[in-house]
């Protein structure tokens, strides 16, 4: 699903706020969760999952073509966890189903 998408979604469902609104708010969000995790702070959202921030050690890498060894810096990497409600409504679950463990 695209940005565009998730936008014109919402616009319907709540279409007393304006467009310019909705995307706004979108884009806060977004802001939020990635300042969020380069703080080093997990995001939890109950029922979809959670987002948490892994480290890639800093190592030594060859390079194919020229065999020359370089020195690769630590990077991050994003891992998520399903949530167990997204994890039974993917997997064919009806809601009736769902809402009973909730």
């Amino acid at each position: 699903m695209l940005k565009s998408q998730i936008l014109e979604k919402l616009h319907k469902k709540h279409n007393n706020l304006n467009f310019e609104d909705i995307d706004d708010l979108f884009n806060i969000f977004i802001k939020k969760m990635s300042n969020s995790l380069r703080n080093g702070q997990n995001i939890e959202i109950r029922g979809f999952g959670t987002i948490s921030r892994k480290i890639n050690k800093e190592k030594i890498v060859r390079n194919p073509k020229t065999n020359e060894k370089l020195l690769k810096s630590k990077s991050f990497k994003l891992h998520f966890k399903i949530g167990k409600i997204l994890h039974r409504k993917i997997n064919g679950f009806t809601d009736s189903q769902i809402e009973d463990e909730v």
